[in-house]
């Protein structure tokens, strides 16, 4: 199926509840790089912790890859900062910084097979043990990043670790695609309306404003997501592809 034609169908998914989409227990958000959780799956986390479901939250990257000639946010205070970014928006989102795991991987280079992504993936069984997931949520396998696809692997690697648990992958760069792009069979699941927490889920966007703002000043090359990326993805759903086993 072309990219252009699987989007539009993900768009078109059945709407959903969470308890139809979670069926049971708590999630899992896997977030290649800091902000991809908000972007994605911001929605997701504030519905579920107002609904009392344990959410965790595993972020794959260091993110050091955003700003990499930036002299005033060299790559360990670069990664502080997305770091404590990401742990300001998720507060906003209902988690706690004890519901959050940094793996720390590097960023535009984070593992899809190996022994470091099989650590990623036993990482992220054990966040699903400790919230009883019912379901695990990362980014869509063919979203044209490389951290994007290897995050999706590092799921693949776990589900034998989480038996009976869901997985479903979130679009956040797939609409960037080449429209003729073949990513395979129409595509199954839901959209669940968040539209109650649009307003939460930009101001957890926001709070990564290393990505959002020029707080970053002296990198002319510094990645900065632009406001149309921003608002393909703060629509009143969130679209979840569902992954077969």
């Amino acid at each position: 199926m072309r990219a252009d034609a699987f989007l539009a169908a993900a768009d078109a998914l059945p709407v959903a509840g969470l308890d139809t989409l979670v069926e049971r227990g708590g999630l899992v958000v896997v977030a290649p790089h800091p902000d991809d959780e908000s972007l994605g799956c911001g929605g997701l986390i504030a519905a579920a912790r107002a609904a009392g479901r344990d959410v965790r939250l595993v972020v794959a990257s260091d993110g050091c890859g955003s700003h990499t000639h930036s002299e005033l946010y060299p790559p360990d205070k670069l990664r502080a900062l997305r770091e404590a970014e990401t742990l300001r928006a998720v507060a906003i989102l209902g988690l706690a910084p004890e519901a959050v795991t940094f793996l720390r991987l590097p960023d535009a280079h984070v593992p899809g097979a190996g022994p470091e992504a099989e650590a990623a993936a036993h990482a992220v069984a054990q966040a699903a043990t400790a919230c009883a997931a019912g379901a695990v949520f990362v980014t869509w396998r063919h979203d044209p990043h490389c951290d994007h696809k290897a995050s999706a692997a590092i799921v693949g690697l776990a589900r034998p670790l989480m038996p009976g648990v869901a997985i479903y992958e979130y679009p956040v760069w797939g609409w960037t695609l080449p429209p003729e792009t073949e990513v395979g069979p129409t595509p199954q699941g839901f959209r669940l309306d968040v539209s109650a927490y649009r307003t939460t889920k930009a101001r957890a966007v926001a709070a990564h404003e290393s990505q959002t703002t020029d707080l970053i000043s002296d990198d002319p090359t510094g990645f900065r997501l632009e406001p149309a990326m921003i608002d393909r993805l703060s629509g009143p759903y969130e679209r979840f592809v569902a992954v077969t086993a």
